[in-house]
C-alpha cells in the first residue's frame, strides 16, 4: 500500500470512527425520546423510533465491520463475508421501514404495523444475508491469496478458505447491482415515491376546497418530513451503488481508492441524518429530543434557553 493510500485510509478509520460514536449517541437518544415521552408515542414515532434502532445498529456493528473491511487482513471467507453483509442487513430494514411508514401514512394500518415490521427484519435478513446461502466469491476469495501464498501452504489455505478480506472480495457484484439494488431498494423506492405522490395528491385536492384542519395540517407536515427522508437516503446511497454498477459493467475502470471509502461513508452518514432531519422538521420531536440530551446526558435538570416552554413532559 502506498503512502498516499495509507493517509486516505487512515482518515476514512478516523471520520467513521467519528460518524459511529455520533450515530450510537444520537440514535440511542431517539429511542430514549419515544420513550420517556407518552406524547410522542404514535404510530409514526415508534416506527421512527424502529429506524432508530436499525441505524443503531449500523453505528454500533456496521461501521466497525465497514473499517475492518477496509484493512485488508487475512481472515475466513465465511468470517469476511458475514461482516460485509451485515451492512446490507440493516439497510434492507431501512428501506422496506420507509416503505412501511409511507403505506402507514396513505391507508393508516395501524394494526398491522407490528407484523409488518416484523416481516421486514424477516426480509432483510434473507435478502441481506443471501451471499451466505451462496451468492458469493467463495472461488475466487482463496485463488487471490494462493498467488502470493508458497505452495506448502496451500492446502491450510485452502481449507480453511483463508484470504484478504474486502467487501469485493466476497459480495458478488449481480448480487449488489441485480438483486440489492434493482430488487429490493429500486423498487420499494418506485412504490413509496407513488404512495406520497398519490398522498399528496389527495390532500391538495380534498383540502383545496374545504381547508384543512390543524391535525390534519400537522400530518401533511409529517409527511413531508418522512418524504424529505426519502430523498435524503436515495441522496446518500445513490454513490454507492453507482460505485457498483461501475464494478460490474466496467470492471476495467479505476478509481482512487479514496472515492470507494467515501461512498461508504456517505451510506453509513444517512443512519446520523435520519433522526436529525426528522427532529429538525418535527418541533415537538426536536425539543423532546434537546430535553433528554441536556437532562440525561449533561446532567442539567433545567435549561430553559435550550428547550423553552416544551409542550412535552417525560414520563415519570
Amino acid at each position: 500500500m502506498s503512502t498516499k493510500q495509507m493517509d486516505s485510509l487512515v482518515i476514512y478509520i478516523m471520520m467513521e470512527s467519528i460518524l459511529a460514536l455520533l450515530v450510537v449517541l444520537v440514535n440511542i437518544l431517539v429511542c430514549v425520546t419515544v420513550y420517556l415521552h407518552k406524547e410522542l408515542r404514535s404510530i409514526t414515532n415508534y416506527l421512527i423510533a424502529c429506524l432508530a434502532m436499525a441505524d443503531l445498529g449500523v453505528g454500533a456493528l456496521g461501521i466497525p465491520f465497514s473499517v475492518v473491511l477496509s484493512l485488508g487482513k487475512t481472515l475466513c471467507f465465511y468470517s469476511c463475508l458475514f461482516m460485509a453483509c451485515f451492512p446490507l442487513v440493516t439497510a434492507q430494514f431501512s428501506m422496506l421501514l420507509l416503505l412501511v411508514i409511507a403505506i402507514n401514512m396513505h391507508l393508516k394500518i395501524r394494526h398491522s404495523v407490528i407484523a409488518l415490521v416484523f416481516l421486514c427484519w424477516v426480509v432483510s435478513v434473507i435478502a441481506g444475508f443471501t451471499p451466505l446461502m451462496g451468492w458469493n466469491q467463495m472461488k475466487t476469495y482463496t485463488e487471490r491469496n494462493i498467488t502470493t501464498t508458497s505452495i506448502k501452504h496451500y492446502s491450510e489455505i485452502h481449507r480453511g478458505h483463508l484470504g484478504q478480506c474486502s467487501f469485493e472480495a466476497t459480495v458478488s457484484p449481480e448480487y449488489l447491482v441485480y438483486f440489492h439494488f434493482l430488487v429490493c431498494t429500486l423498487l420499494p423506492l418506485l412504490i413509496m415515491l407513488g404512495l406520497y405522490v398519490d398522498l399528496f395528491r389527495i390532500v391538495q385536492s380534498y383540502y383545496a376546497a374545504q381547508g384543512m384542519p390543524t391535525a390534519k395540517r400537522s400530518e401533511v407536515q409529517t409527511a413531508r418530513s418522512l418524504f424529505l427522508m426519502l430523498g435524503l437516503f436515495c441522496l446518500l446511497w445513490v454513490p454507492l451503488n453507482v460505485n457498483n454498477m461501475l464494478w460490474l459493467f466496467c470492471s476495467t475502470c479505476s478509481q482512487p481508492l479514496w472515492v470507494s471509502q467515501l461512498t461508504v461513508f456517505l451510506s453509513h452518514l444517512n443512519s446520523l441524518t435520519n433522526p436529525l432531519l426528522y427532529a429538525m422538521r418535527k418541533k415537538n420531536f426536536g425539543a423532546a429530543l434537546r430535553l433528554v440530551f441536556v437532562r440525561y446526558i449533561l446532567c442539567i435538570p433545567r435549561c430553559k434557553r435550550c428547550c423553552p416552554d416544551t409542550k412535552v413532559y417525560p414520563k415519570v
